[in-house]
Protein backbone atom coordinates (compact mmCIF):
# COMPACT_ATOMS: atom_id res chain seq x y z
CA UNK A 1 0.00 0.00 0.00
CA UNK A 2 1.32 3.19 -0.93
CA UNK A 3 1.44 6.28 1.51
CA UNK A 4 -0.42 8.86 1.78
CA UNK A 5 0.48 12.24 -0.43
CA UNK A 6 1.74 15.09 2.76
CA UNK A 7 0.11 17.97 1.20
CA UNK A 8 1.50 21.32 3.52
CA UNK A 9 -0.79 24.22 3.11
CA UNK A 10 0.53 27.69 4.09
CA UNK A 11 -1.43 30.83 4.07
CA UNK A 12 0.94 32.77 1.44
CA UNK A 13 1.94 36.22 1.74
CA UNK A 14 3.14 39.09 -1.45
CA UNK A 15 6.42 38.94 0.48
CA UNK A 16 8.91 36.02 -1.42
CA UNK A 17 10.58 35.29 1.72
CA UNK A 18 7.37 33.40 2.52
CA UNK A 19 7.38 30.89 -0.11
CA UNK A 20 10.98 30.61 -0.16
CA UNK A 21 10.67 29.72 3.23
CA UNK A 22 8.37 27.05 2.83
CA UNK A 23 9.41 25.66 0.70
CA UNK A 24 12.87 25.42 2.08
CA UNK A 25 10.92 23.73 5.04
CA UNK A 26 9.27 21.12 3.02
CA UNK A 27 12.54 20.10 0.85
CA UNK A 28 13.31 19.36 4.38
CA UNK A 29 10.54 16.83 5.17
CA UNK A 30 11.82 15.59 1.59
CA UNK A 31 15.25 14.85 3.47
CA UNK A 32 13.74 13.05 6.26
CA UNK A 33 11.49 10.84 4.56
CA UNK A 34 12.44 10.33 0.88
CA UNK A 35 9.99 7.78 0.25
CA UNK A 36 7.48 10.25 0.79
CA UNK A 37 5.98 12.64 -1.45
CA UNK A 38 5.44 16.00 -0.27
CA UNK A 39 3.74 18.93 -2.14
CA UNK A 40 3.03 22.50 -0.91
CA UNK A 41 0.09 24.54 -1.64
CA UNK A 42 -1.34 27.99 -0.52
CA UNK A 43 -4.21 29.47 0.36
CA UNK A 44 -3.75 33.10 -1.15
CA UNK A 45 -1.42 34.92 -2.91
CA UNK A 46 0.94 31.86 -3.62
CA UNK A 47 1.13 29.59 -6.81
CA UNK A 48 -0.07 26.46 -6.27
CA UNK A 49 -3.38 26.92 -4.80
CA UNK A 50 -4.59 24.08 -3.15
CA UNK A 51 -7.38 22.98 -5.47
CA UNK A 52 -4.71 22.86 -8.05
CA UNK A 53 -2.29 20.52 -5.88
CA UNK A 54 -5.49 18.18 -4.96
CA UNK A 55 -6.61 18.20 -8.91
CA UNK A 56 -3.50 17.42 -9.88
CA UNK A 57 -2.68 14.48 -7.29
CA UNK A 58 -6.15 13.23 -8.15
CA UNK A 59 -5.48 13.19 -12.12
CA UNK A 60 -2.47 11.34 -11.36
CA UNK A 61 -3.78 8.77 -9.81
CA UNK A 62 -3.52 9.26 -6.02
CA UNK A 63 -5.72 7.77 -3.57
CA UNK A 64 -5.09 9.13 -0.08
CA UNK A 65 -3.67 13.02 0.48
CA UNK A 66 -2.87 14.36 4.47
CA UNK A 67 -3.79 18.25 4.47
CA UNK A 68 -1.53 19.77 6.85
CA UNK A 69 -1.92 23.23 7.90
CA UNK A 70 1.48 25.17 8.18
CA UNK A 71 -0.26 26.81 10.95
CA UNK A 72 0.72 27.25 15.33
CA UNK A 73 -2.37 27.62 16.28
CA UNK A 74 -6.19 26.44 15.91
CA UNK A 75 -7.47 29.57 14.60
CA UNK A 76 -9.66 30.74 11.54
CA UNK A 77 -7.90 29.08 9.21
CA UNK A 78 -7.26 25.84 10.37
CA UNK A 79 -11.52 25.92 11.86
CA UNK A 80 -12.85 27.66 8.40
CA UNK A 81 -10.58 28.11 5.66
CA UNK A 82 -9.26 25.21 5.09
CA UNK A 83 -11.91 22.53 6.08
CA UNK A 84 -13.82 24.59 3.45
CA UNK A 85 -11.50 24.14 0.84
CA UNK A 86 -10.76 20.34 1.64
CA UNK A 87 -14.55 20.24 1.59
CA UNK A 88 -15.10 22.09 -1.87
CA UNK A 89 -11.94 19.53 -3.23
CA UNK A 90 -13.85 16.49 -1.79
CA UNK A 91 -17.02 17.27 -3.34
CA UNK A 92 -15.09 17.47 -6.76
CA UNK A 93 -12.51 14.45 -6.41
CA UNK A 94 -14.80 11.90 -4.86
CA UNK A 95 -11.90 8.93 -5.30
CA UNK A 96 -9.35 11.08 -3.57
CA UNK A 97 -9.30 10.70 0.31
CA UNK A 98 -8.58 13.54 1.90
CA UNK A 99 -7.79 14.06 5.30
CA UNK A 100 -7.01 17.34 7.30
CA UNK A 101 -4.18 16.81 9.63
CA UNK A 102 -3.83 18.80 13.12
CA UNK A 103 -2.05 22.02 13.28
CA UNK A 104 1.39 22.13 14.49
CA UNK A 105 1.21 23.74 17.82
CA UNK A 106 1.59 23.85 20.81
CA UNK A 107 4.65 21.13 20.96
CA UNK A 108 7.86 20.89 23.01
CA UNK A 109 9.36 20.56 19.20
CA UNK A 110 8.41 24.16 18.49
CA UNK A 111 9.83 25.02 22.03
CA UNK A 112 12.65 23.62 20.71
CA UNK A 113 12.87 25.56 17.86
CA UNK A 114 12.37 28.92 19.66
CA UNK A 115 15.51 28.16 21.88
CA UNK A 116 17.56 27.07 18.60
CA UNK A 117 16.25 30.77 17.02
CA UNK A 118 17.30 32.20 20.61
CA UNK A 119 20.62 30.55 20.78
CA UNK A 120 21.47 31.42 17.11
CA UNK A 121 20.28 34.83 18.53
CA UNK A 122 23.29 35.21 20.63
CA UNK A 123 21.22 34.00 23.69
CA UNK A 124 23.31 32.15 26.55
CA UNK A 125 22.48 29.84 28.90
CA UNK A 126 24.06 32.30 31.85
CA UNK A 127 22.01 34.82 30.20
CA UNK A 128 18.61 33.76 30.70
CA UNK A 129 17.83 34.36 34.21
CA UNK A 130 18.44 37.73 34.15
CA UNK A 131 16.33 38.07 30.58
CA UNK A 132 13.28 38.48 29.88
CA UNK A 133 11.51 36.91 26.70
CA UNK A 134 8.79 38.20 24.91
CA UNK A 135 6.79 35.47 22.90
CA UNK A 136 5.66 37.32 20.05
CA UNK A 137 2.94 35.91 17.83
CA UNK A 138 1.33 37.09 14.53
CA UNK A 139 -2.02 37.50 16.43
CA UNK A 140 -5.65 36.53 16.01
CA UNK A 141 -9.02 37.06 17.35
CA UNK A 142 -9.89 33.63 18.36
CA UNK A 143 -9.53 32.79 22.30
CA UNK A 144 -8.70 29.73 21.55
CA UNK A 145 -5.41 30.61 20.00
CA UNK A 146 -4.92 33.45 22.45
CA UNK A 147 -4.69 30.97 25.10
CA UNK A 148 -2.57 28.63 23.77
CA UNK A 149 -0.03 31.89 23.31
CA UNK A 150 -0.51 32.62 26.87
CA UNK A 151 -0.50 28.72 28.12
CA UNK A 152 3.01 28.69 26.37
CA UNK A 153 4.73 31.85 27.78
CA UNK A 154 3.35 30.09 31.13
CA UNK A 155 5.24 26.96 29.99
CA UNK A 156 8.43 28.75 29.36
CA UNK A 157 8.55 30.61 32.46
CA UNK A 158 9.42 27.55 33.97
CA UNK A 159 12.43 27.04 31.68
CA UNK A 160 14.46 29.92 33.77
CA UNK A 161 13.51 33.27 32.11
CA UNK A 162 13.65 35.70 34.68
CA UNK A 163 9.68 36.76 32.92
CA UNK A 164 7.86 35.39 29.61
CA UNK A 165 5.10 37.97 28.13
CA UNK A 166 3.54 37.18 25.19
CA UNK A 167 3.07 39.75 22.05
CA UNK A 168 0.99 39.52 19.09
CA UNK A 169 1.32 41.64 15.56
CA UNK A 170 -2.48 42.06 14.90
CA UNK A 171 -5.54 41.96 16.17
CA UNK A 172 -4.75 40.78 19.80
CA UNK A 173 -2.59 43.35 22.32
CA UNK A 174 0.28 43.94 23.49
CA UNK A 175 1.89 44.59 20.67
CA UNK A 176 5.93 43.46 20.66
CA UNK A 177 6.88 46.87 22.36
CA UNK A 178 4.74 47.28 24.71
CA UNK A 179 5.62 44.04 26.31
CA UNK A 180 9.60 44.94 25.56
CA UNK A 181 8.72 47.76 27.73
CA UNK A 182 7.13 45.96 30.36
CA UNK A 183 9.54 43.54 31.42
CA UNK A 184 11.81 46.41 31.28
CA UNK A 185 9.75 48.29 33.82
CA UNK A 186 9.43 45.04 35.45
CA UNK A 187 13.16 45.16 36.06
CA UNK A 188 14.59 42.34 33.41
CA UNK A 189 18.13 43.26 32.76
CA UNK A 190 17.66 42.15 29.24
CA UNK A 191 15.52 41.68 26.64
CA UNK A 192 14.43 38.81 24.02
CA UNK A 193 12.36 38.88 21.40
CA UNK A 194 11.32 35.45 20.33
CA UNK A 195 8.92 35.63 16.89
CA UNK A 196 6.40 32.68 17.17
CA UNK A 197 6.04 32.58 13.60
CA UNK A 198 6.86 30.36 10.91
CA UNK A 199 7.92 32.38 8.31
CA UNK A 200 8.97 35.96 7.00
CA UNK A 201 6.21 38.40 6.02
CA UNK A 202 4.60 41.48 7.12
CA UNK A 203 3.57 40.50 10.05
CA UNK A 204 7.26 39.14 11.22
CA UNK A 205 8.52 42.73 10.11
CA UNK A 206 6.00 43.84 12.71
CA UNK A 207 7.44 42.06 15.50
CA UNK A 208 11.26 43.34 14.19
CA UNK A 209 10.25 47.07 14.00
CA UNK A 210 8.46 46.84 17.56
CA UNK A 211 11.42 45.02 19.29
CA UNK A 212 13.95 47.77 17.48
CA UNK A 213 11.37 50.31 18.86
CA UNK A 214 11.65 49.50 22.01
CA UNK A 215 15.05 48.63 22.49
CA UNK A 216 15.25 44.57 22.63
CA UNK A 217 18.74 43.35 23.40
CA UNK A 218 18.07 40.36 21.00
CA UNK A 219 15.51 39.14 18.29
CA UNK A 220 15.26 36.03 17.16
CA UNK A 221 14.75 35.43 13.67
CA UNK A 222 11.18 32.96 12.59
CA UNK A 223 11.45 29.49 13.24
CA UNK A 224 11.69 28.75 9.36
CA UNK A 225 12.99 25.19 8.43
CA UNK A 226 14.78 24.25 11.70
CA UNK A 227 15.20 20.61 11.87
CA UNK A 228 12.61 20.26 14.75
CA UNK A 229 10.00 22.06 12.74
CA UNK A 230 10.84 19.23 9.72
CA UNK A 231 10.34 16.49 12.26
CA UNK A 232 6.67 17.93 13.55
CA UNK A 233 5.85 18.26 10.29
CA UNK A 234 6.40 14.08 9.93
CA UNK A 235 4.88 13.92 13.70
CA UNK A 236 1.41 15.31 12.66
CA UNK A 237 1.62 13.20 9.26
CA UNK A 238 2.02 10.14 10.92
CA UNK A 239 -0.43 11.15 13.84
CA UNK A 240 -2.92 11.77 10.97
CA UNK A 241 -2.23 8.57 9.12
CA UNK A 242 -2.37 6.07 12.07
CA UNK A 243 -6.33 8.02 12.31
CA UNK A 244 -6.62 6.95 8.70
CA UNK A 245 -5.60 3.32 9.36
CA UNK A 246 -7.86 3.15 12.22
CA UNK A 247 -10.86 4.80 10.61
CA UNK A 248 -10.84 2.34 7.49
CA UNK A 249 -10.55 -1.03 10.39
CA UNK A 250 -13.61 0.24 12.19
CA UNK A 251 -15.23 1.18 8.85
Amino acid sequence: MSHPVLLVIAHGSRDPRHAATVHALTERVRERRPALRVETAFLEFNAPSVPRVLERLAAEGADEVIALPLLLTRAFHAKTDIPSVLREARARLPRLHIRQADVLGPSPLLNATLGRRLREAGVRPGDIPRTGLVLASAGSSDPEAIAVIAEIARELRHTGWCAVRPAFASASLPRTEDAVRALRAEGAERVAVAPYVIAPGRLPDRIAAGAEAAGADVLADVLGPAPELARLLLDRYDEARVLVGASSLSA
